[in-house]
This record gives C-alpha cells, structure tokens and sequence, in this order.
C-alpha cells in the first residue's frame, strides 16, 4: 500500500506500542489504519504530522500548495 514502518517502540502508561509510520498521503494511512481496525484486535490513534517549518509557512500564507476553487 506504499506505508512503510520508520520505527516501533514499547511504551509505558495507556498505549503498549507506537509505531512511526510513514505515507505518501492522509488517504493512505487512513485506508491502512481502517483495515487493521476492523480486526478487531487494535485501536488505533493516526496522528498526522508535517516538518514544522512547512507549519510555519502555512500559518505565514506562504504553503506551496494552493487551495482548490469549488
């Protein structure tokens, strides 16, 4: 599906284990996530992460990425 593992760690306190994923999209991670859920073995938290210097240009109004119109 194009996901690859970057790193899996055990933890202490709510969750058992995080893994570092990463995905080429949003769409992606949420098709990945939804059919390891419907297991009904996991629960899963996704939480999507971007460089934070893309953040701050996003915030600036200075993205790459122009919205589209409707």
């Amino acid at each position: 599906m194009g996901v690859k593992v970057i790193t899996q760690y055990a933890v202490i306190g709510p969750y058992d284990f995080i893994n570092i994923v990463e995905a080429p999209d949003n769409e992606t991670i949420t098709k990945v996530s939804t059919e390891l859920g419907a297991r009904g073995t996991v629960q899963i938290m996704t939480l999507a992460a971007i460089p934070i210097s893309d953040f701050e240009k996003q915030l600036s109004g200075k993205s790459k990425k122009k919205s589209k119109k409707k």
